[in-house]
């Protein structure tokens, strides 16, 4: 799995991620999806177009049949050079063009012969500028149970706030104030449905810390979504079970005047003997 955050504030967009792919079997013969391995050097956060105000950033299966994400998205920016280098691109019109290049040409295809309830969930952000816009955008979709959801517009353009996707919990105890599984505990104490709903509004009334707001300057934004990956990493690690996330963070901030920006970024290569052309 993985915490892949997108944290939107006036000044821009910060993508963040751990480094955890977790890779799975071909169920076959309706037999349960498994788990081969879970690797910690994988590439979730992505420049869709050099000199752009774009990136991407993804969550849950680190690869698509035999293509890793990170080839995935390379093939992507190599094919659609057109769409993504327009001086007038939209955001939502990129979101559209890579939900169709993931789901219609590489996913269906990669796993047409595995039970739909069994086929891997996957999901994407792409956030970024449109045009001479001032303000970020932000669009989502998800692939669950073998169907395309999205792509979602998150928040209007003038509205900050944070996302997490992936493994949500320890982000849900902090910044919501409960479980994920608060709902499940409740119903279990025999709490009426009407009254459940009402509970978890006035706990999200109540117990939301509110982190993100609009003013925050970037770099502190870079710091707050660098502090929910590694909080995600550290509960992940100490809490029962295999730690599905973990490994390097990698962080980039898009904004309207500097365009995507690495802040920190893993290599496999010795920079020394790859000096820069």
């Amino acid at each position: 799995m993985t915490i892949a955050i997108s944290l939107k504030v006036n000044d821009g967009v910060v993508l963040a991620a751990d480094s955890a792919a977790t890779i799975f079997t071909n169920p076959g013969n309706n037999q349960p999806v498994g788990v081969i391995n879970v690797y910690q050097s994988a590439e979730k956060v992505f420049n869709l177009c050099k000199g752009k105000p774009l990136g991407s950033i993804t969550w849950g299966s680190g690869s698509i049949g035999q293509a890793s994400i990170s080839t995935l998205m390379k093939d992507f920016r190599k094919e659609k050079q057109a769409i993504l280098s327009k001086e007038d691109f939209r955001v939502e019109e990129i979101s559209i063009e890579l939900a169709k290049f993931v789901y219609e040409d590489n996913y269906n295809p990669a796993y047409k012969s595995w039970p739909k309830k069994s086929r891997p969930r996957i999901g994407f952000m792409v956030s970024g500028y449109s045009g001479e816009d001032s303000f970020a955008e932000e669009w989502k979709f998800d692939i669950s149970n073998g169907e395309l959801f999205g792509p979602n517009k998150i928040r209007g353009k003038e509205q900050s706030g944070v996302t997490w996707n992936g493994e949500p919990e320890a982000l849900h105890r902090l910044i919501l104030g409960r479980s994920n599984h608060l709902v499940s505990v409740l119903q279990d104490c025999g709490v009426d449905e009407i009254l459940i709903k009402e509970i978890l509004d006035k706990a999200q009334e109540k117990l939301t810390v509110p982190f993100v707001i609009a003013p925050m300057p970037i770099k502190d934004a870079i710091d707050l979504a660098e502090f929910f990956v590694q909080t995600t990493i550290d509960f992940s690690k100490f809490s029962p079970g295999a730690p599905t996330v973990g490994g390097p963070i990698d962080i980039a901030a898009i904004t309207k005047h500097e365009g995507f920006k690495w802040i920190s970024r893993k290599h496999y290569y010795n920079i020394d003997v790859n000096p820069i052309q």
